[in-house]
């Protein structure tokens, strides 16, 4: 005769004795590996259970990735604190919860004054399976047409709003710096005119974009 599963109970939060947190459903948390040598895994709970007791508590959860573990591998305009939301669920111990953490969207990260070592931020939904994003494109910026990398230093022109890396205009991060404006090789003589007598149109007007799925190899670190 099978045994009758025992019930279990959806809890609307739990507290996690050994870091001594509250975790609830739409937290996020870092998570021990089976391999110690590497980093901790970030999820976002979905739900949690327990028995009928209260014991032997399991936490759903949604896997986030980094970019070193997605099919195309970190790219150079990945930043270091950079997540994927995958389409991967799994149920594990919350015994296995080693912290809270934040994850952001990019834009609210790169807004941040101060980012700690649990701060992440989020731009692309990814599917472990295919290897495809979405979105499947985002913008670019500079002279060199990369995405944009929040650990890097850019500055914008004043006359088309576009972005730049110091190195890509000949300067570097200390001189970058120092600025108090900032035009363009293209916007700094003919089109700071055009821009003084309302002519200019935004160069963004038609944005440049990077498509995730068809990157080419010379992309790759």
């Amino acid at each position: 005769m099978v045994k009758a599963k025992a019930p279990r109970r959806t809890l609307d939060s739990y507290a996690v004795k050994h870091i001594n947190k509250i975790i609830k459903a739409g937290d996020c948390v870092l998570m021990r590996p089976a391999d110690q040598s590497k980093p901790q895994y970030v999820s976002r709970i979905e739900r949690i259970e327990a028995d009928a007791r209260g014991g032997n508590v399991k936490v759903h959860v949604r896997w986030y990735y980094r970019p070193e573990e997605s099919i195309g591998g970190r790219r150079q305009f990945h930043g270091s604190k950079e997540l994927f939301l995958s389409d991967h669920y799994d149920v594990q111990s919350a015994d296995t919860i080693e912290g809270k953490c934040t994850v952001h969207s990019f834009k609210s990260y790169t807004k941040l004054d101060a980012v700690g070592n649990d701060d992440f931020f989020c731009r692309f939904e990814y599917n472990s399976s295919t290897g495809s994003f979405n979105p499947d494109r985002v913008a670019v910026y500079c002279k060199c047409e990369m995405p944009y990398n929040p650990d890097d230093l850019m500055v914008q022109c004043e006359g088309c709003s576009d972005w730049f890396h110091p190195a890509c205009i000949e300067m570097t991060a200390e001189e970058a710096k120092r600025l108090d404006h900032f035009f363009c090789e293209s916007c700094s003589s003919e089109g700071q005119k055009k821009l003084q007598n309302s002519h200019a149109a935004s160069r963004h007007s038609d944005t440049k974009v990077f498509l995730l799925h068809c990157c080419p190899s010379s992309f790759f670190r």
